[in-house]
């Protein structure tokens, strides 16, 4: 098993409070189909910055950590995000474990 980093780009907060509640839900209901894949639910970002080459310009929303038997399971797995029908995309990156 292997750890994969779902990095969210896109997507956008719902405009109505009932619309806000229904994203949530397919949030929850979400990550609630992935089960024991889930190792670090994550979090939404906030403004971002960058040192060492630039401004940052990957408009990345948020991230969750999952496990999964290789990179084309990880894929799998984020084929039901709900960012993908608010119009954002889930970027699966495998971590590589270093040693430290």
């Amino acid at each position: 098993m292997g750890k994969y980093l779902l990095a969210y780009q896109g997507g956008g907060m719902a405009e109505s409070e009932a619309a806000q509640q229904e994203s949530m839900a397919a949030w929850g209901a979400w990550f609630g189909s992935l089960g024991s894949a889930v190792i670090d639910g994550g979090a939404p970002f906030g403004p971002s910055g960058a040192v060492g080459g630039g401004q940052a310009t990957s408009a990345l929303t948020g991230y969750s950590i999952l496990s999964a038997d290789d990179l084309a399971g990880a894929l799998a797995l984020a084929e039901g995000c709900p960012i993908i029908k608010d119009g954002g995309s889930v970027h699966v990156y495998e971590t590589i474990d270093v040693g430290m």
